[in-house]
């Protein structure tokens, strides 16, 4: 994985020293060398800080930041997509980190109209997020963790591209995120790219929105052969959601017990725990391939 593009050489600003960088999204950042009060704007910044041992540096998380459970005892500053800057402001970080795809560009203009640096990373599939720890490993002199880290991802997804070797079907998944209306992923999303690392077909993936909506009905012609429930609506009750597919026994993933519910956390944050989704989800689409796992 390249490392962190250190583009200029160190200056002084305000006591503290700082280096201009290129972040993953092509942006020229000045961050202080040891940034010592960070702010995660995405739950999935907070794992990764937290994975590379460095949650000391965290004095702000978004609302959400529930892995691992000490990440929820941080301060909040308002949910990924809504930032309350003036608190972030306020608990005086040195260092914010973003994520590309979600943060507000106006509260990222903002942050960095009041000196705040803002370094934004783009996570978008497994590769690129081991790319992000990478980046954010050089960012805070841990690269030994983070290479560590990236290592064991690598690891893992070489093992479940290894018992999946030699498969002669992949069968039709409906991973719904939404309850709501029914949602589902589509064509180049990275749960997407999961479904078919993990030996699937995503039937959602032929139109060409990111995130189609579904009506009952649509999905019953769909005729999934596994159907994943991983809502992002906090407050679902899944085993009623998973009780309500188990209503049509004509359904093939009603037929084959294969209507399963995962955590949303999994699936729903560009985190090194994608590697734990992977898993999740061979074991779901090719159990026979993941005994050891059920």
């Amino acid at each position: 994985m390249p490392a962190l593009l250190w583009v200029v050489d160190s200056a002084e600003a305000d006591g503290m020293v700082r280096r201009t960088v290129t972040d993953p999204t092509g942006r020229n950042v000045a961050v202080p060398v040891a940034p010592q009060r960070i702010v995660a704007l995405a739950p999935s910044v907070t794992e990764i800080i937290f994975a590379l041992g460095q949650e000391h540096r965290l004095v702000g998380v978004t609302r959400f930041s529930n892995h691992p459970p000490e990440a929820a005892m941080r301060p909040k500053v308002g949910s990924y997509i809504q930032l309350d800057v003036e608190r972030i402001a306020a608990l005086g970080p040195d260092l914010c980190i973003a994520i590309k795809d979600g943060n507000p560009i106006a509260a990222v203009e903002r942050l960095t109209a009041m000196g705040i640096p803002v370094f934004a990373v783009d996570p978008v599939d497994l590769a690129t997020v081991m790319q992000t720890v990478t980046a954010i490993g050089d960012l805070l002199d841990a690269a030994d963790v983070a290479e560590t880290v990236v290592t064991g991802m690598e690891r893992r997804i070489e093992a479940v591209r290894l018992r999946l070797e030699g498969i002669q079907v992949r069968p039709r998944v409906f991973l719904q995120i939404g309850v709501s209306p029914i949602v589902s992923v589509g064509r180049g999303t990275f749960i997407d790219i999961l479904i078919q690392m993990a030996g699937g077909t995503n039937v959602a993936a032929g139109g060409g929105m990111a995130y189609p909506r579904f009506s009952r009905e649509q999905v019953l012609l769909l005729a999934p052969e596994v159907i994943v429930i991983s809502s992002m609506e906090r407050t679902a009750v899944f085993e009623q959601v998973k009780a309500e597919w188990m209503q049509w026994p004509s359904l093939p993933a009603v037929q084959r017990n294969a209507v399963h519910i995962a955590p949303p956390d999994l699936f729903d944050r560009p985190s090194p725990r994608l590697v734990d989704a992977l898993e999740v989800l061979a074991a779901f689409i090719h159990p026979d391939r993941f005994e050891a796992r059920r």
